[in-house]
């Protein structure tokens, strides 16, 4: 696998399904806190994935590269198997022990639902315009592009979480999801600078898009926290972070913050490439061993 290149690997869909019928709320073992931060992308996943791949969408009939199309090809089919995987976590582990994620769900599926007319109308009123407008959305989802192939590797690194006994089958999902995250990561950052995005506007995106995941991750599992019909006791914010530190001396979940600021460094260097991060070796490795990609027919040969 050393001969994989990391600019440009092969990018195709796994049509991957997942059973949660074995799979407890609590799927890392008497750590509610943990499991409900991770379970925070649950919520903005589906609908965020198909944001992605709107403005990818979008771009896409201004793209000339042959083989960049064919990434955006990759990368759109990957990212709509990731919206529907995380979909069933929603509807067949959260809901089924009575916690409603609707409020966010449905505000996020109606601005998905009303942004191809509002696009549509602002590129016929305003090209220059609507070109701004799709170059920030591509730079903030290119930033969080760069989150999630970080945390990829980061739950492709962490065997702590198998040692104390998390869920196999959730444990998968998000290493499938996260090895695909490395696979694709450069994809959007490459659109990014096709449509002649530059930096200033790299960084702009960057930080709105920072304060989106600081709030989807610790907004998110305050919310599935209060909603938890097994958690006893108000949920206050002291007691979430107290406990959020000892799930991050424990492992079972990064330190938000240092996550956070601390890839700023990387992503806002100036010559940054999303290829330089991350490792598709290991993810072509994990993706041959997944047992939701092996039971597809899709691991990697």
């Amino acid at each position: 696998m050393t001969d994989v290149d990391e600019r440009h690997p092969a990018i195709r869909p796994r049509r991957v399904s997942f059973d949660w019928s074995d799979t407890p709320l609590h799927w890392i073992p008497g750590d509610p806190v943990a499991t409900h931060i991770i379970n925070s992308f649950h919520i903005v996943l589906p609908e965020g994935e198909k944001w992605f791949v709107q403005c990818v969408r979008d771009a896409r009939p201004h793209i000339t590269d042959e083989r960049l199309l064919a990434e955006i090809r990759g990368f759109i089919g990957q990212e709509m198997v990731h919206a529907r995987s995380h979909q069933g976590v929603l509807d067949r582990l959260l809901a089924a022990n009575g916690i409603d994620v609707s409020p966010i769900t449905e505000q996020a599926a109606r601005g998905n639902a009303e942004r191809p007319a509002r696009m549509a109308e602002l590129k016929r009123r305003s090209p220059r315009a609507w070109r701004r407008r799709l170059r920030f959305e591509l730079a903030a989802v290119a930033a969080i592009e760069h989150y999630t192939a970080v945390l990829g590797q980061w739950i492709m690194d962490n065997r702590r979480l198998d040692a104390d006994g998390a869920d196999p089958t959730m444990l998968d999902l998000l290493r499938w999801h996260g090895a695909e995250e490395v696979e694709h990561r450069s994809v959007v950052f490459d659109v990014y600078r096709a449509m002649g995005g530059r930096y200033p506007l790299r960084v702009a995106a960057w930080a709105v898009s920072l304060l989106f995941l600081y709030w989807a991750l610790i907004g998110g599992a305050v919310y599935l926290l209060r909603q938890d019909p097994t958690v006893r006791g108000p949920v206050t914010l002291p007691r979430v972070y107290r406990a959020y530190r000892r799930s991050v001396r424990k492992g079972h979940v990064p330190g938000v913050f240092r996550l956070l600021i601390g890839e700023a460094p990387v992503y806002l260097r100036p010559s940054h490439h999303p290829s330089r991060i991350c490792s598709t070796p290991q993810a072509l490795e994990y993706l041959r061993r997944s047992p939701a990609a092996r039971a597809a027919g899709h691991a990697p040969s």
